[in-house]
């Protein structure tokens, strides 16, 4: 992306832009993830494409003013080309030094900074790291930046609202955003509106950060360095009623459409753990809709809960990252005796076990793909946006309760918390779900007997009179149920769990790749990156590179066409952000083709800029 002022042209007196980056950052109370996710609503609210990136400290509290304990929120928004967060900053809103600090390798060429002048203290430089103010050194030469009293300005905008001293200062970064409203032009309704809901009870409050907002307006009104505001004009949209939605938000709401689909009751079942745990506290607002939640006390409990559940009859979830996998490896294997149905998702993350909670990685395919004792095949899916999170969770129900099986459905960190427009769908535009339930007497009813187009056996809820039947983690006879030692009919039973997960391939769309008439270089991504890697080959394509792209979300087992568009080309390269775990699955099931890698292992997504430099070395060998 070019520099502000490279990109606009005039319009109406202001200056028009296509898309823009806008990162906010500062102490992790600070209230940067408010502020980005209330700009990221506004921008949305007018009809903006939009992507997002929270990012944000593992630790619960660093030391304030620290590097350490930067708190960010950027927001990609514009008219067209918004496929990703945007590799780096045109502007950046810098609440202390340590966010400049953290942030200033990222930042393009004539960036707008925004920073907090009366946070540039000697004390507050000392902590960042700073030998001298980065404001007055030279460090900034080449951008502009707007250094406003943001702290002192903010505490007499609001010096008679009665709000206590940490309560006041907890105001500026609403003086922030008022700034940069201001400068892109951008109606302050919305948030106007969000504080006299959100502290209805609390008018002072609520008071005082509409003031700090239009505080944060009217100075840039008025300062004579800012030379133009900007205008991002609205995205062209099919019609329909829209709305901002997170990842793990949507992953709820689907969780939910799908069970009614189902015409059974949602149960979860699970442990709060990062960052999976909106999924949870998202569901627990609807009993309504008849969702029954359980906040297990491990993980275990968890998935056990949700397994008995699935056996009484209702739509049965749990969620999880990948620490709390690795404790419902046994108890998914147990699904997979039952031949029960059960959602599993996995919102993923960085590091083995506990290591990185907040930041983003695509660690766990394998452990999805294979991470359990003995031949214990489960359907894995992976989430890509996180408007496409809904219809993902939609599929992995549909899939868990038509073909009796559990189904892994793999988020990340940064798919779960990031947002993007989402067009709110009706239940009559779903994909109908039609669950094997036999719920009257069958004579020629046995527990393993099979439909003979998915292997499916039928659902039948414990009670159900005369189909009393056995069910347990021991092997089961193929026909009968009962407990069997007969080797034969062990080697028969996991054939067919295994064929009955491997048939799914038949109830699933096939595979499309975007680059039409390319031949010399195919870009192989799966589950979160897809914005980055689309946007990527989509530029490259645009200068004439013969390069296309396919993303997987269906991962076990591949659509059948798979092969077909890998033979296509004379080069594969896979991306992700984990060492070659895709890369290596691709080997095993399709070993016949060459696999180039490009790997990232550092918490944070692809940039284009990183993958365009890689794949025009590829295409240049």
């Amino acid at each position: 992306m070019k520099p502000l002022e490279e990109m606009s042209g005039t319009m109406n007196g202001k200056e028009a832009m296509e898309s823009v980056v806008i990162k906010f950052a500062g102490d992790s109370g600070d209230g940067m993830q408010l502020a980005g996710t209330l700009f990221t609503d506004t921008v949305a609210v007018h009809g903006k494409e939009i992507a997002t990136f929270p990012d944000f400290p593992s630790e619960i509290r660093a030391p304030q003013g620290t590097v350490a304990g930067v708190s960010g929120f950027q927001v990609h928004f514009g008219s067209s080309g918004v496929h990703g967060p945007g590799d780096a900053p045109d502007v950046l809103v810098a609440m202390n030094p340590a966010a400049l600090k953290s942030n200033l390798k990222d930042l393009r060429p004539a960036c707008t900074i925004v920073v907090d002048r009366d946070s540039f203290g000697k004390r507050d430089l000392d902590k960042a790291g700073f030998a001298t103010d980065p404001l007055e050194d030279g460090t900034l030469d080449g951008h502009q930046v707007l250094a406003a009293p943001i702290t002192s300005m903010t505490k007499a905008a609001i010096a008679d609202a009665g709000l206590d001293n940490k309560t006041a200062d907890r105001c500026k970064n609403m003086f922030a955003l008022g700034m940069v409203y201001r400068l892109f032009d951008q109606p302050m309704d919305q948030t106007i509106g969000f504080f006299q809901h959100k502290f209805k009870k609390s008018p002072a409050i609520a008071e005082a950060n509409i003031r700090a907002l239009k505080a944060g307006h009217n100075y840039v009104l008025t300062m004579e360095a800012v030379p133009a505001t900007y205008t991002v004009q609205p995205a062209a949209r099919t019609p329909g009623t829209y709305r901002n939605i997170t990842g793990n938000q949507a992953l709820a709401w689907g969780l939910m459409a799908g069970a009614k689909k189902a015409g059974k009751d949602l149960f979860l079942g699970s442990y709060p753990i990062t960052p999976a745990t909106d999924i949870m506290q998202e569901l627990a607002k609807h009993k309504w809709a008849g969702v029954k939640v359980l906040q297990a006390e491990d993980e275990i409990a968890g998935i056990c809960s949700a397994i008995g559940a699935s056996f009484a009859g209702d739509v049965a979830v749990t969620t999880t990252s990948g620490p709390g996998m690795a404790l419902k490896t046994e108890a998914i294997g147990l699904a997979v005796m039952t031949e029960l149905p059960l959602v599993i998702v996995n919102v993923q993350r960085g590091g083995p076990s506990t290591g990185l909670p907040t930041k983003t990685e695509q660690s766990d395919l394998l452990q999805a793909v294979c991470g359990r004792n003995g031949e214990s095949p489960v359907v894995v899916l992976a989430a890509s946006t996180p408007a496409a999170c809904f219809d993902r969770a939609v599929e992995a129900i549909k899939i868990a309760t038509e073909h009796m099986t559990p189904v892994i459905l793999l988020s990340e960190s940064y798919v779960a918390n990031g947002a993007e427009p989402w067009k709110v769908k009706t239940l009559d535009e779903l994909p109908a779900i039609h669950p094997p339930v036999l719920t009257r007497p069958d004579p020629a009813w046995t527990p393993y007997g099979r439909d003979p187009a998915t292997l499916a056996r039928k659902w039948v809820v414990p009670g159900t009179p005369a189909l009393q039947h056995r069910i347990g983690g021991l092997e089961k006879d193929e026909c009968t149920g009962c407990v069997s030692h007969d080797p034969q009919n062990h080697e028969a039973m996991v054939a067919l769990r295994r064929q009955k997960v491997e048939r799914v391939a038949d109830f699933i769309p096939e595979q499309k790749f975007r680059g039409k008439g390319a031949k010399k270089l195919l870009v192989v991504g799966w589950g979160g990156q897809f914005g980055t890697l689309f946007g990527a080959v989509t530029e490259l394509r645009s200068e004439g590179k013969d390069i296309a792209v396919t993303h997987f979300n269906h991962i076990h087992p591949l659509p059948r066409n798979t092969a077909s568009i890998f033979e296509q080309f004379e080069r594969i390269v896979v991306c992700e952000l984990n060492s070659g775990q895709f890369a290596n699955y691709l080997r095993a099931v399709l070993p016949q083709f060459t696999y180039l890698q490009y790997n990232k292992v550092k918490g944070r997504p692809f940039k284009v800029s990183e993958l365009k430099e890689k794949f025009n070395e590829l295409l240049a060998q």
